[in-house]
């Protein structure tokens, strides 16, 4: 696999991010991802990997598979609990359960910059 791409954004809260991921595998070709059209999560949290009791409940954003590419948001409602200037990092993975995949797939990863909405 070609995955995962790496991808900082810069949030402004209060506003919706939107951005598609077009995966490839290692050739270049389109991955085929009609066998994972319900098992795609997009995840923000302050750290990678297992969070311990006193980390804050990581962000579940939007991300849907919509025929070759993944249409992810972050909305208004998803960043409620993001602070400006705490430091974000963030994963989008497919999975399915069924053989041949059984696995997990780390699409894209990255970090996310959050400042406050600005305001008149």
């Amino acid at each position: 696999m070609a995955f995962p791409g790496t991808y900082n954004i810069n949030y402004y809260k209060g506003d919706t991010y939107e951005f598609n991921i077009y995966p490839k595998d290692s050739a270049g070709n389109q991955f085929d991802l009609s066998n994972f059209a319900g098992s795609v999560t997009f995840t923000i949290a302050t750290k990678r990997g297992p969070l311990l009791e006193t980390d804050p409940t990581p962000i579940s954003a939007r991300a849907i598979v919509n025929g070759t590419h993944i249409e992810c948001a972050i909305r208004p409602e998803d960043s409620i609990d993001m602070v400006a200037g705490t430091p974000y990092v963030y994963d989008v993975q497919i999975s399915h359960s069924e053989q041949p995949y059984n696995k997990v797939y780390t699409v894209l990863n990255g970090s996310i910059t959050v400042t406050d909405q600005v305001s008149q």
